[in-house]
């Protein structure tokens, strides 16, 4: 019974996978609904790959999964993955839909499944990834992920005992799950940017787990990432068995070692969370095998996704697209840090709205309080454009955090926010946009670069 039960509910995705298709319809993990509304023991029920590697944590999991699959295609292997859906059980069930045969056959030896932190429980016992990567465990949504400790409480709970870990070790939340479990641990080097001490609003780790005392940074790279140590018990930040070091942002450049032996690689991106993000697929492909050279070379031809991060240049204008998640209190500190930090005169559209919120209820806003806007009340930033259901909030916020009201322009209609712009000599406007918004984050580029060719400044 439970056998046709699968199949029916593995037909009848199918055919919503080939519906979607003929109508034209994105319903990424429709076919996943589908299929878990008829058997609901579908994730255990269908075959999977002999090898899945997953990738978790609260930022950059996206980015991480997309590399890597770039340079498994870079080296000729058919992976599959769940980039074209969510990362949540549905999302995942989809992709294995498409993974398997009418018959349920997998026609995959690998998969790369892209994990969101908070479905462990839904997914990590239909799934036992062989080898799970955890980028970070920060603070996110208060409504939905309460607090990083909880999350790596989900994650210990429900992490399977053949599982072998591959996390940040800078992130002492993140080092602390299913201790248990086979480990090993990437993380970056002192740079010349860490402090001793905090100067985040959040710092989600003070306290030693072990004995409550209060944690010593030696270093702090953001918020609690970075190396420490408790004076009382001894406790501390654990080794790395990839640690990269000679971080070159001219050349673009980190030297990682492992093993004992260091190895240049291409940096995409000259902001720590990317550099990050390449020490985390670096240290992924060299646990799978991969020599440092091929590595290396495979490296060489990925780019960050468009939709997180990209320029272009208009003119003597540079537009910046950076994504920077809706209620995520540090992925937009370290947006805001990021660009506070880049040269030359600024103006900023923040647009991170919750779309899906809107359309359902009253956002909370408190993690607007948790973020560090006062990185954005420099002297070259010259203008801030608010926009969009939490335009309101942004300004009350910006003059919290001490910016100058004459700085901040509010714009009800995101798409108009570009007509507000001063468009000084040769400056840079970056434009921040919430995880649900990319297609009107592009109407509102398209706008930047229409206002500017309309003002005879696009040569």
């Amino acid at each position: 019974m439970k056998k046709i039960r699968f199949l029916i509910a593995l037909w009848a995705a199918k055919l919503s996978t080939l519906a979607l298709r003929i109508t034209r319809h994105n319903g990424t993990n429709f076919p996943g609904v589908v299929a878990l509304k008829i058997c609901p023991d579908f994730l255990y029920l269908v075959n999977k790959p002999k090898k899945i590697i997953g990738v978790t944590g609260t930022n950059g999991k996206t980015t991480v999964c997309n590399l890597a699959i770039d340079m498994f295609k870079a080296a000729g292997e058919n992976v599959l993955n769940n980039s074209l859906g969510s990362n949540i059980n549905s999302g995942i069930s989809t992709s294995l839909i498409n993974g398997v045969n009418l018959f349920g056959r997998c026609r995959y030896e690998t998969a790369l499944i892209e994990i969101d932190e908070r479905s462990a429980p839904l997914v990590f016992g239909a799934l036992k990834p062989d080898l799970l990567l955890i980028n970070n465990l920060t603070r996110d949504s208060i409504m939905r992920n309460g607090h990083p400790e909880y999350i790596a409480r989900i994650l210990t709970e429900e992490m399977p005992d053949s599982t072998k870990l591959l996390i940040n070790g800078d992130d002492l939340i993140a080092s602390g799950v299913a201790p248990s479990n086979e480990r090993k641990y990437f993380g970056i080097e002192k740079m010349d940017t860490d402090v001793e001490k905090c100067i985040n609003l959040i710092n989600d780790m003070q306290i030693c787990p072990k004995c409550s005392s209060k944690l010593k940074y030696d270093n702090i790279r953001y918020h609690h990432i970075g190396k420490a140590h408790c004076p009382s018990c001894g406790f501390k930040s654990p080794e790395c068995d990839y640690s990269a070091g000679s971080v070159d942002l001219e050349n673009m450049t980190v030297n990682i070692k492992d093993g004992g032996e260091g190895h240049t690689y291409r940096l995409l991106n000259d902001s720590v969370f990317n550099i990050y993000n390449v020490v985390a697929v670096v240290s992924l492909f060299r646990e799978l095998g991969y020599s440092r050279e091929k590595v290396e070379e495979l490296l060489e031809k990925t780019e960050i996704v468009k939709s997180r991060f990209s320029e272009k240049k208009v003119g003597k204008y540079t537009i910046v697209r950076q994504m920077s998640k809706d209620k995520n209190a540090l992925g937009a500190s370290r947006a805001f840090d990021y660009v506070s930090g880049r040269p030359g005169v600024k103006e900023l559209i923040l647009m991170m709205n919750c779309l899906g919120d809107v359309k359902h209820w009253s956002e909370n806003v408190c993690w607007l309080y948790d973020a560090d806007f006062e990185f954005l009340n420099k002297d070259d930033i010259v203008n801030i454009i608010v926009t969009g259901p939490r335009a309101k909030d942004y300004y009350l916020r910006l003059m919290f955090a001490g910016v100058p009201d004459e700085k901040i322009t509010f714009v009800e209609k995101e798409t108009d926010a570009p007509k507000s712009l001063k468009l000084c000599d040769e400056e840079s406007i970056y434009l921040f946009y919430g995880t649900d918004s990319i297609a009107l984050a592009n109407s509102v580029a398209a706008n930047v670069e229409k206002v500017i060719e309309e003002r005879g400044m696009a040569l």
